[in-house]
């Protein structure tokens, strides 16, 4: 590493703890990474230090452990999990403390992995991992994710470079897509952020009551809640803190109605799914559950996830994303869901948001479900958007007004 990029991957921390966490004096912060991904941590634990965090605390990863284990663990003991993750979370989330997750694992790391077994160990890590999860996508917290360029990453992005050039040109293309090459970054992310609040406030008053995206292999309509609410970029949490969930984030996204999701839609992009990808998908809908799933590639994975529990067959989330964003102009498939979901509109299998339907926050599965809202261990984004796409909102009163025309917002 050059000085240079020590001093944009400063600037890159810096962003996290204050655009990202609105990280504030007094919290504490736990950190979730790759041992790759270290250099950032430790940026990200000096900036959240300055900024008057009590304690930073770390856990790494090995995503190569995973390899080990599939390959000598014996047959019977994938559903194994410690607790000690689970404790760990609530101690933060269940305390108003703030956490990050870094991501940027080898999309393909797992590709030789039979699909029962990896399907067995998200199972029972997503049980076991459920609490935290409803308190984290209920913004219970202040939270963020965010991307570390790992050479296994930048080689599946860019196979024609160097694995030194590779990571070069990756680390390139996340500093451009989180705005670091602003001439101020800080400010750069206000402005963004604002358009992103314009987007969801004119949304929050129209109250669709279904979306309807139609384009190549795509026709298909996405019941909303009564109450449902749009959110986009800077957002609050339970805490009163308002922060940046993804960085980066191009999306304004609700809730679908769980029982209200009708016909068919295909995939715009590959899908990076417990290490694995899965290709020129479609999934068709009826009733507001999945009844039909077809993939050239990693299509029992897919089905899989859909078998993780009742929930995981419907919908969880609706994002709208311009395809002239940033990271759609760029040209880059990230095989990344961070990244990827920012360049096209999408979709999620799974969880939703309780805080995208008013009044859920708090609610048990059975009253959330009887409002629309869905519940599951599972929640996993696949991109339908692309400059082919067109997206309608239906009125109450049966008429469709368009919002999108070949991917772009109608203004």
């Amino acid at each position: 590493m050059t000085p240079e990029f020590d001093r944009a991957l400063g600037r890159y921390a810096e962003l996290i703890v204050k655009v990202g966490l609105n990280l504030q004096p007094g919290q504490r912060l736990l950190i979730r990474a790759p041992i790759e991904a270290a250099p950032l941590a430790r940026a990200v634990a000096a900036q959240a230090y300055d900024r008057g965090a009590r304690l930073v605390e770390t856990l790494y990863n090995d995503p190569q452990m995973a390899l080990v284990r599939f390959g000598h663990a014996p047959a019977d003991s994938f559903t194994e999990v410690s607790q000690w993750p689970t404790a760990t979370g609530l101690e933060y989330a269940g305390n108003g403390q703030a956490m990050l997750s870094i991501v940027g694992t080898d999309p393909d790391l797992l590709r030789d992995v039979d699909p029962a077994r990896l399907n067995t160990v998200r199972r029972a890590e997503g049980q076991a991992l459920a609490p935290v999860s409803r308190l984290v996508s209920a913004d219970a917290i202040n939270w963020c994710v965010v991307g570390y360029a790992t050479p296994a990453w930048a080689a599946r992005v860019f196979p024609e470079l160097s694995p030194e050039e590779a990571t070069t040109r990756l680390w390139a293309a996340i500093f451009a897509a989180v705005r670091l090459d602003a001439p101020d970054p800080l400010a750069a992310w206000q402005a963004h952020n604002a358009v992103l609040a314009a987007r969801t406030a004119a949304l929050n008053e129209r109250q669709y009551t279904a979306l309807h995206f139609t384009g190549p292999g795509t026709d298909l309509t996405i019941g909303l809640p009564v109450n449902h609410r749009w959110i986009g970029g800077a957002a609050p949490t339970a805490i009163g803190i308002s922060n940046v969930a993804n960085i980066p984030t191009e999306e304004i996204f609700t809730a679908p109605h769980r029982g209200r999701v009708e016909g068919t839609v295909r995939a715009t992009m590959p899908l990076s799914l417990s290490g694995k990808l899965v290709k020129d998908f479609a999934v068709t809908f009826a009733g507001g559950r999945v009844v039909d799933v077809r993939a050239a590639a990693g299509e029992a994975l897919l089905r899989s996830l859909i078998e993780t529990d009742e929930g995981a067959a419907r919908l969880g989330e609706v994002a709208l994303v311009p395809a002239g964003s940033p990271i759609s102009q760029s040209g880059i498939l990230y095989y990344n869901t961070l990244f990827d979901e920012n360049a096209a509109s999408h979709i999620a299998l799974g969880r939703a948001y309780r805080n995208c339907i008013a009044g859920c926050e708090g609610l048990d599965d059975d009253d959330f479900g009887a409002l629309g809202g869905n519940s599951s261990n599972a929640h996993v984004d696949f991109m339908i958007g692309s400059a082919e796409i067109d997206v309608d909102g239906i009125t109450g009163d049966g008429a469709a007004e368009p919002l999108m025309r070949a991917g772009e917002w109608v203004d």
